[in-house]
């Protein structure tokens, strides 16, 4: 196949809240690059995943949820940052969840219509369904709801049509040459995806008790030799947020470390041997930072 005949293209992941969006982009990616859990409007940015087969190139862009009542900024920046990448691709993933339809349903498909672009609804986590036979009226449903270019039941979890979808978007990708090396699976930065691995890890362990406002820089991203070192700073606002974080003795805070480390490992192709650094260290804000060390290539 020549270069002329390859196909590639931008699609956008959209949605409200919760509903995979994130998850559905690592299994058609088949690997995590964006986080995920079941608290709502874990992803802030927007999040782009390259997939390249012989044949063509998807960039999928994974968005915030789309969500009313934006009264915080943060909100508003990412109703913005999903906004705005409906307009910027050639075909949309408008993903639903199950037989529902809410007013932020609605919403996003009013933001998808503006934008007069192909949209094929995948309609998420019907594995989850306790009632199968109410899965073909809600469709018919969705169906009356707008000239949608294929509608699918999916499990993004269990890579349920998610190979068909992936054949779907084909249809929609202009010829064109690769815009990335076939190599690359995204373009974030690895101190940004390791920021966000520790992040989740705090979503999933904390909930509710850790505020959205909480944020992970990465104060060192270093290869020494064989040696990957990470340095995570954790930012919080308050002294009592910090105490939940750190835990009795530090214990939550290694469990976090633990956990992301686990997911470094894969991301980054290393194994990881030993923490070099575990404090918490009080600031203005209350910073609490935990230190990784991977060694390169998965060796002991």
């Amino acid at each position: 196949m020549t270069s002329e005949e390859r196909r590639c293209g931008y699609v956008a992941i959209v949605g409200r809240p919760n509903v995979g969006k994130s998850t559905l982009l690592n299994h058609l990616l088949g690997q995590k690059i964006s986080i995920t859990s079941r608290k709502p409007q874990t992803t802030r940015h927007r999040v782009v995943g390259i997939k390249t087969e012989a044949s063509h190139q998807i960039i999928f862009v994974d968005t915030p949820g789309l969500h009313k009542g934006a009264e915080k900024a943060i909100n508003r920046y990412m109703n913005r940052a999903a906004t705005t990448a409906i307009r910027d691709v050639d075909v949309v993933v408008f993903v639903g969840d199950r037989p529902a339809w809410t007013e932020e349903d609605a919403m996003v498909r009013e933001q998808i219509s503006q934008g007069g672009l192909p949209c094929i609804l995948v309609v998420n986590k019907v594995d989850l369904l306790e009632d199968k036979s109410s899965l073909l009226p809600h469709l018919q449903f969705l169906a009356a709801k707008a000239d949608f270019a294929a509608i699918l039941p999916a499990s993004a979890l269990r890579q349920h049509n998610v190979d068909e979808l992936e054949k779907e978007l084909l249809a929609f990708l202009p010829v064109s040459q690769f815009l990335f090396p076939e190599e690359q699976i995204t373009d974030r930065s690895q101190r940004f995806l390791a920021a966000e691995i520790v992040r989740e890890k705090i979503m999933r362990q904390l909930g509710e008790e850790i505020p959205y406002s909480i944020a992970v820089e990465i104060e060192e991203f270093a290869l020494d030799g064989e040696v990957l070192h990470i340095s995570a700073l954790i930012l919080v606002e308050r002294k009592g947020q910090k105490l939940i974080l750190v835990g009795e003795g530090g214990a939550r805070l290694r469990s976090i470390g633990t956990d992301a480390r686990r997911d470094m490992e894969l991301l980054f192709d290393s194994k990881a041997v030993s923490y070099t650094h575990l404090r918490a260290h009080e600031t203005g804000r209350h910073i609490s930072y935990a230190v990784f060390c991977l060694t390169k290539g998965g060796g002991g």
